[in-house]
């Protein structure tokens, strides 16, 4: 056990540090700005009270990342509560009040308690990288949703053939609007002269998009007030699709160039129905080291993919899945898992046989990315790439 426990409580521009020994007793409780400088000053006032000291954290990112830096270039162990564990912790303290001295406090002896609590690991330069690039990916993909969805709704108020008729998912549609929006101009314009202007910017199955929106413009032919304007906006929402499918192609060549790097990608990357996207998604969610979660069933129970027992009194057996998860983990076992279907005859055999246990589309997918977790983990651990015949433990 250490001598000594360090909680802080992360802020955005300040932190509170509070260090207590085994006893429980506070033997500082200091106020500190999120400044290289104040932060290191803090770590030789603890040092100086005892070298053997555990650091306890209440967020792992954003405001947290100087001080886990400088805690970790200075080889010192740093603990991990949630926020929500921290908050569910004071309420068995004594008093009400919520100040950051009491939350720091908590921390710190939460830290002197239990003994579950995971270390932060030295993230490794790729995985941080990938995390970045993926997390990035993921918010242009959201912007890319809404903006869609304004564009849908403002061309509605004018064109609701064209709405209709139309998917905006794809960039041809998209490009469409770029240069006609009103019924009058594409009846003007016609379906060869359209279509000739698509194949120029290189669109695909430009005549049928031609002729989808020159039926979508016989079937209106009123126009509606405040068309003009609406028009131009029409084009700035689709050319800022455009933009943002533009910046995506560049983030996924960025994503598979670096995902090329880390040292498991050749070994991830064999395993079908994994891509480059979502092998870094997968690393950028593990960190790519699997000594962090000691076992198969740990990372299984991180992805969400093993059900927790929940039960009382006379239920017992009652399964459910954990509240306390990683999401984007999930997203990316599920995703796999449904697109081996198509490429491994083993995952889809597994698949119809859970099916016809009785097992609805997302149940038996599921139970596949379960099983899949399985097969990845031993695929790391041997560092073997994938083969029908890999032997791995069966799920739980």
């Amino acid at each position: 056990m250490p001598e000594i426990w360090a909680g802080v409580d992360i802020g955005k521009t300040h932190h509170h540090a509070v260090v207590i020994n085994t006893e429980g007793e506070r033997l500082l409780s200091r106020r500190i700005q999120n400044d290289e400088a104040e932060l290191l000053a803090l770590l030789g006032d603890v040092l100086a009270i005892s070298d053997d000291v555990l650091w306890a954290v209440d967020l792992n990112h954003g405001g947290a990342a100087l001080l886990i830096g400088l805690l970790t270039a200075h080889d010192q162990s740093v603990a991990y509560l949630t926020g929500l564990a921290v908050y569910r912790a004071s309420a068995t303290y004594r008093g009400e009040g919520k100040t950051d001295a009491k939350d720091a406090f908590v921390i710190a002896d939460q830290a002197r308690i239990r003994r579950d609590l995971g270390l932060l690991r030295p993230g490794d330069e790729v995985a941080i990288d990938l995390r970045t690039l993926t997390t990035r990916r993921l918010d242009l993909v959201f912007d890319r949703t809404r903006q869609i969805n304004r564009l849908r709704a403002q061309l509605l108020e004018i064109f609701p053939a064209l709405e209709r008729s139309l998917d905006l998912t794809n960039k041809g549609p998209v490009m469409l609007l770029t240069g006609y929006q009103t019924p009058a101009a594409i009846r003007r314009t016609g379906a060869k002269r359209i279509e000739t202007w698509l194949k120029n910017r290189k669109v695909k199955g430009a005549a049928a998009l031609a002729g989808t929106a020159v039926d979508a413009a016989q079937a209106q032919h009123t126009a509606l007030p405040g068309e003009k304007l609406a028009a131009a906006m029409v084009v700035r929402l689709a050319k800022g699709v455009m933009a943002l499918d533009e910046e995506i192609a560049e983030l996924d060549a960025l994503i598979e160039d670096r995902f090329r790097e880390h040292p498991h990608a050749e070994v991830i990357r064999s395993l079908p129905g994994v891509g480059a996207r979502l092998g870094a998604e997968f690393i950028a969610a593990t960190g790519g080291d699997m000594d962090a979660f000691g076992s198969a069933d740990r990372l299984a129970g991180f992805a969400g993919l093993a059900p927790q027992p929940h039960d009382s009194g006379r239920v017992s057996g009652n399964l459910r899945r954990p509240r306390r998860y990683h999401r984007g983990l999930l997203r990316t076992m599920y995703l796999s898992a449904l697109a081996s279907l198509k490429s491994c005859p083993a995952s889809k055999a597994y698949y119809q046989r859970k099916r016809g246990e009785g097992k609805g589309h997302k149940q038996a997918l599921l139970a596949l990315a379960r099983r899949r977790i399985n097969v990845l983990w031993a695929m790391i651990r041997d560092r073997q790439c994938y083969h029908a015949s890999l032997s791995v433990p069966v799920a739980a």
